[in-house]
């Protein structure tokens, strides 16, 4: 089996549902889904991902959100109109969007740069939003255990942004 049937297509049922409740309105949801892939599986050439889920995911979104910003400028026949109040994520400049890929990249400079459980751990919980208890079920380690892991992982990323000269880190 390969990289990609382990590694992606598993979430694909999940993409589709999620892309569905944040753009609810956009016609084509396949062609999304499809570009995202492909996308996924260029930056896989580059190198190992360390969490293909979460970089589908954000992918997925910026497709979506690029294709927007064209229909701005130049809207195909038969294009439905959007209601701009449907889409929940917020338009970004070419400048923030710069910058925040550029920020993703760096948080997973720093998650690679843990150790396997910490990464697992930290992941979980500022990618995906799992709880302690979750992880601890999850992952079948108990739950000080995820607590010693995460506090871990916080101070090793923190030790990794002053050294790449970042003064303070601010929570998403």
């Amino acid at each position: 089996m390969s990289w990609f049937d382990q590694e992606v297509l598993p979430h694909e049922k999940d993409l589709r549902v999620w892309l569905s409740s944040r753009f609810p309105t956009w016609p084509d949801l396949d062609d999304v889904i499809q570009e995202s892939f492909f996308k996924l599986l260029k930056a896989h050439q580059s190198g190992p991902l360390v969490n293909p889920r979460a970089y589908l995911f954000v992918t997925a979104k910026n497709v979506v959100l690029g294709k927007i910003r064209h229909l701005k400028y130049e809207r195909p026949e038969g294009a439905k109109e959007m209601d701009p109040l449907s889409i929940v994520d917020e338009m970004h400049s070419p400048l923030e969007e710069t910058t925040r890929n550029d920020e993703i990249r760096l948080l997973i400079e720093a998650l690679e740069s843990l150790p396997r459980r910490c990464c697992q751990v930290m992941t979980l919980i500022k990618i995906y939003g799992f709880s302690h208890k979750e992880i601890s079920l999850k992952l079948g380690i108990s739950a000080n255990t995820v607590r010693v892991q995460y506090a871990n992982g916080l101070k090793r990323c923190a030790v990794f942004f002053r050294r790449k000269g970042y003064k303070k880190i601010r929570e998403r």
